[in-house]
């Protein structure tokens, strides 16, 4: 049975991020996988790469050597057949829990050499969320954009061909009454949530049943 970890970059994990990532890990268990869930921000204590190189000595080639509470999290993605990813943007970026994890998971891999460029021993197949208030056309843009094409593209470098999910202009709160929010309009944001989420959710679990069933 092929095993998928499946981890939520954002600090809400029944919210839109979170939402996509279950769906995705549904849809893998529903195509036979078995699936394991983390939600970074529930973790304990850990941090981005320290740039120790502890990675970099040959008894721990591309292995992470700062055992924290994220070194058994890269050990199961070391070991799984498939992973799920998701974040937020906040300022134009992933959340910097995800960040954490993009740094420690990828730098133990970059091998500074011009053969093997990798350390990683295998190939997975990757499905990563991106969720943001902004418009769609954020996404295509030169900031946002480019953001999200770095990320596919060393993902797809160093983990595995990653196919990537955007869910934009999303509903951020259920009342925007007590914040008075005035660049929204609420109303447009639930009618979107309601029409055309569902849609991204739909697509989430048809990513996370392609995953294992390839």
């Amino acid at each position: 049975m092929p095993k998928i970890i499946a981890i939520n970059g954002s600090p809400r994990s029944g919210w839109n991020t979170g939402t996509l990532i279950r769906d995705a890990a549904d849809g893998a268990k529903e195509a036979g996988a078995e699936v394991e869930v983390i939600d970074l921000y529930r973790l304990g204590k850990y941090s981005g790469c320290i740039s120790c190189f502890g990675c970099k000595r040959e008894k721990n080639l591309g292995r992470c050597v700062c055992h924290d509470d994220l070194f058994p999290v890269l050990e199961k993605i070391r070991e799984a057949d498939g992973l799920i990813l998701g974040t937020p943007v906040y300022l134009g970026e992933a959340t910097a829990a995800f960040r954490a994890l993009y740094e420690r998971l990828i730098f133990q891999y970059i091998s500074y050499k011009n053969e093997p460029r990798s350390y990683a021993e295998r190939k997975i197949p990757v499905t990563l969320a991106f969720t943001g208030n902004a418009p769609e056309a954020f996404f295509s843009g030169p900031v946002y954009g480019k953001m999200v094409e770095n990320y596919r593209n060393t993902l797809s470098g160093f983990i595995g061909p990653t196919k990537v999910l955007i869910a934009a202009d999303t509903l951020q709160v259920e009342d925007y009454s007590p914040f008075g929010w005035t660049m929204f309009d609420p109303e447009a944001k639930k009618q979107r949530r309601a029409e055309v989420f569902p849609k991204e959710r739909a697509e989430a679990r048809r990513l996370g049943a392609e995953m294992v069933t390839g």
